[in-house]
């Protein structure tokens, strides 16, 4: 069967209503098909007005286990932040040598991480990294001089999440390969710091819909006000 008519086929076994979260995550993994491990990700359109800088919704938080896949971090540091950050694992660490290679076009690395000082230099590529989400910001945790902590945690599993243009968070939650409950315990983490990163200023309902697929699979929609509950 053509890879076309699996996703079809997949997306015909899923029924339009809304699932529980366990329904959602047993559904999602008796349709994988791919032959690799898919990721496993978590849509989540918010009631925000996504064109007031004051209703962005930007946080990160460590999920209990993780992304199941290898992260690559840069951070840009010196002197002793630079041997900190290498001794907790930092893939690459440097400062304008790193500038003149992503310049170059160089981007193997999943996540950057910056102290302080070292901000004016990450300036220069700020074109470069923003567009790809890659940017470091404070609200993340990823400017910061502690870099080892840093480091630690994003290598344990630190997802960063920002709403889009159309008010959506869309982001990874784990794999396909995970036990049921790592997975829901990682939604589960997920949702109670959506929650907690509200906007002040947000009127109304906050989280309109939640959706979970697997990479090539079909998006399955999870019962909100069953989920808000659990997680509350």
């Amino acid at each position: 069967m053509s890879k076309g008519k699996q996703i079809a086929k997949a997306q015909a076994s899923v029924a339009p209503t809304d699932h529980s979260l366990k329904e959602a995550i047993a559904l999602i993994q008796s349709l994988k098909f791919a032959k690799f491990d898919e990721s496993v990700d978590l849509a989540v359109s918010l009631g925000i007005d996504p064109k007031r800088s004051d209703q962005m919704v930007r946080s990160a938080i460590v999920l209990p286990h993780g992304l199941g896949k290898k992260v690559r971090i840069l951070v840009f540091a010196k002197g002793e932040k630079e041997k900190e950050a290498l001794e907790k694992g930092a893939d690459y660490v440097g400062g304008d040598d790193l500038v003149a290679r992503i310049q170059e076009g160089w981007l193997d690395f999943d996540q950057v991480i910056a102290t302080p000082d070292m901000m004016a230099a990450v300036g220069k590529v700020g074109k470069i990294l923003g567009p790809r989400g890659l940017m470091p910001n404070p609200k993340t945790g990823t400017v910061t001089f502690e870099v080892g902590k840093a480091v630690q945690e994003a290598k344990q599993g630190k997802i960063e999440f920002k709403s889009e243009k159309a008010g959506i968070l869309h982001f990874s939650v784990g794999r396909a390969s995970f036990d049921a409950n790592m997975l829901l315990e990682n939604v589960m983490t997920a949702m109670g710091a959506i929650l907690k990163a509200k906007p002040q200023t947000s009127k109304g309902k906050y989280v309109k819909s939640i959706s979970i697929s697997t990479t090539m699979g079909p998006g399955v929609k999870i019962d909100v006000n069953q989920l808000l509950k659990e997680v509350v």
